[in-house]
């Protein structure tokens, strides 16, 4: 945690108070590939990971803050977030079936608004299904999450996230040692699960 707190300065001196679309996508990839990464070599599977995808600087702080939130996120909830694809009833090792299942569900999670929460929780369930699509040795589908990551944050969460002044806004989570401010992150981490089981609800409700 030192470390972050010594991160913390980033967000006046690299990360743009107006950052581009195209700036916030890529950043959204990196630290999904970056989480996964992190996730698969804790559950002790390997993964060769690009160089070029680590996040160097800054975004390294990003990265650390979200791998941090994420974990906590899974402790809270330990099943949750487990064997995702069996709770999705999906095949991780099909492409098609991994992207529609992620994406309906990372719709479902934010319609009805964007936290921080909720991103958490997006991120934490990506990390789940790179564990299943490796672990039924189809290592080949983390592209088609992180692409999916992509995707969705395009569509979706630019205009929020540049609001919040990029990414870096996501340390202040870890930073912040406000007791309010802690409450209302547990909150929005509660609503999250609700929101993400009625997202695999539906999920599996919607015509095949």
């Amino acid at each position: 945690m030192d470390m972050l707190r010594r991160s913390s300065v980033f967000a006046a001196e690299v990360f743009d108070r107006s950052p581009t679309d195209k700036l916030l996508v890529a950043q959204a990839k990196a630290l999904c590939r970056d989480y996964i990464h992190s996730k698969l070599r804790r559950a002790g599977i390997g993964w060769s990971k690009p160089e070029h995808s680590v996040p160097k600087g800054d975004l390294a702080a990003v990265s650390s803050a979200l791998t941090w939130l994420c974990d906590e996120l899974e402790d809270l909830q330990p099943n949750l977030y487990r064997n995702v694809s069996r709770q999705l009833n999906i095949n991780a090792g099909s492409e098609n079936m991994v992207s529609d299942a992620f994406l309906a569900v990372a719709a479902d999670i934010f319609s009805t608004g964007v936290t921080w929460g909720k991103v958490v929780s997006l991120y934490t369930v990506a990390g789940a299904l790179a564990v299943d699509c490796v672990r039924c040795g189809h290592p080949e589908i983390i592209h088609v999450i992180t692409d999916c990551m992509a995707t969705f944050v395009s569509k979706s969460l630019t205009a929020w996230l540049k609001k919040r002044g990029g990414w870096g806004d996501l340390v202040k989570c870890v930073l912040n040692t406000d007791h309010s401010f802690h409450s209302h992150w547990l909150v929005s981490t509660v609503c999250a699960f609700g929101l993400y089981l009625k997202a695999v609800v539906l999920y599996l409700l919607r015509e095949k």
